[in-house]
């Protein structure tokens, strides 16, 4: 009997990711996430599922960011009641960012009711914070490297891929064949997270390619950050870093802890964390202490004079003040969150700095403001971008394409066939000339919808 295998989502784009694997009628899911950015994208997430998700047999998640999870309460809201595993780093991990997703959801609908800036009378949530707690329950937690036998008689087993707590490949033994999926694949110098593994040998692979056609700075990130912000407090200004609450934010509190000690930013800076999620992450963080590289004395850093930013009128309070600082606020690609109020109070003033930290996808207000947009649209009005606007690369939690050529370069046999998801067209065809020219492989860029049987 055929595998059959089709692209849901993560084809095309670097979100929504979601691999169909089908043999005869049983169906197992591969990462279950939301898509992000252009609103074309956005309203996939609204349209009736491709397939019954009670058909579902069980879903493998890579790892806990949104764009790989974050339809999982939609998915069970619409029928799924089988097992979702995933690590327990993820597992913890989505304990907090899937609930947090749909207290957004409801709360910018509400938002959206109440100033009547949405076409849709009235604006509904996608899903709950109770659709989103509910989907929890499915969650089953197991550890790297362990065999786990999944409906149907595939095999699991998860290889570390770096990135971000949790992160995982999924390499699935099924029908006499293997099917590798990279998930997101993070960074060999990372200062926080264990360096990504290469899968053993797999007759197909499934590889992201977010940076498959761009290197990154190799720029010492501490002496850039401490340039930046120590240029914008001489001038009084603020430095706002839209980032994401689960990875980004625990290594950016972890330089700066670094730079302070090291007298290169001044002690008496005040750093705000205002994200709770973010909060609850780095303490998620702290109790995976064998899942990451930092030990006691590297753990303190994180706590290293930081301001943790708890309740809503904190937040707004933090906005109006004039003082010279440092604001780390989610969402990283500013869709949502609490660094949308900072964005529309700092953005306007050509003395503070908004400072992103990696990868902004197409048709966010992150990609809008890196690629120089003079305003971006938050809340109905249009907000003008006058503040500086860095990205710093060297801060990404995904490898670049030296870095993906490094992980393909440790299969001892090129699978039979590479499909190249997880990017935007240009970084997609990008690692998909590299992987042929420096190894000989047989690639293939998959379209949304596709499917494909893996003979």
């Amino acid at each position: 009997m055929s595998l059959n295998l089709t692209f849901l989502g993560g084809a095309g784009t670097v979100t929504g990711s979601k691999y169909l694997l089908q043999r005869g009628d049983q169906r197992i899911l591969v990462d279950c996430g939301l898509f992000q950015g252009f609103k074309a994208l956005r309203l996939r997430n609204w349209a009736p599922p491709p397939v019954a998700p009670a058909s579902i047999a069980a879903v493998v998640l890579t790892h806990a960011h949104l764009d790989h999870s974050g339809y999982l309460p939609l998915l069970v809201k619409n029928g799924f009641r089988g097992p979702i595993f995933c690590t327990e780093g993820t597992a913890d991990l989505c304990g907090i960012l899937l609930p947090d997703s749909g207290h957004l959801q409801e709360r910018d609908a509400a938002e959206a009711n109440r100033h009547q800036f949405s076409k849709h009378k009235p604006a509904l949530p996608l899903y709950t914070e109770g659709d989103a707690i509910k989907a929890l329950k499915y969650l089953r937690p197991v550890s790297f490297h362990e065999d786990v036998t999944l409906p149907g008689g595939a095999v699991l087993r998860y290889m570390r891929a770096g990135h971000i707590l949790g992160a995982a490949s999924a390499l699935m033994d099924w029908d006499g064949k293997t099917i590798a999926f990279s998930g997101d694949i993070g960074r060999y110098d990372d200062p926080l997270m264990l360096g990504p593994e290469t899968p053993e040998p797999a007759d197909y692979l499934l590889m992201e390619s977010t940076y498959g056609d761009r290197r990154h700075d190799r720029s010492d990130v501490e002496d850039v950050l401490a340039g930046i912000i120590n240029k914008t407090v001489h001038r009084g200004g603020t430095v706002v870093v839209p980032a994401f609450a689960v990875g980004r934010a625990q290594c950016l509190l972890y330089h700066l802890g670094r730079l302070k000690a090291a007298g290169k930013l001044p002690k008496l800076l005040p750093v705000f964390l205002d994200s709770p999620m973010a909060i609850d992450a780095t303490d998620i963080f702290r109790r995976h202490a064998a899942d990451q590289k930092l030990d006691a004395a590297g753990m303190a850093l994180l706590d290293g004079d930081v301001h943790y930013v708890h309740t809503g009128e904190e937040s707004r309070d933090l906005t109006a003040s004039a003082m010279a600082k440092v604001i780390i606020s989610a969402s990283g690609m500013a869709t949502g969150g609490r660094v949308l109020h900072h964005l529309e109070h700092y953005a306007p003033d050509p003395k503070n700095v908004i400072l992103f930290t990696g990868f902004q996808a197409g048709g966010t207000r992150g990609a809008a403001m890196v690629a120089g947009a003079p305003n971006i649209k938050m809340h109905g009005r249009y907000i003008p971008v006058r503040a500086e606007v860095h990205n710093l690369s060297m801060l990404s939690a995904h490898a670049d394409q030296e870095e993906l050529l490094r992980w393909a370069g440790g299969f001892k046999t090129p699978p039979r066939t590479a499909f190249i998801v997880h990017g935007e067209p240009q970084g997609a065809d990008g690692l998909r000339h590299a992987l042929e020219e420096k190894f000989g492989w047989n690639c293939a860029v998959p379209d949304h919808g596709q499917s494909v049987i893996l003979p």
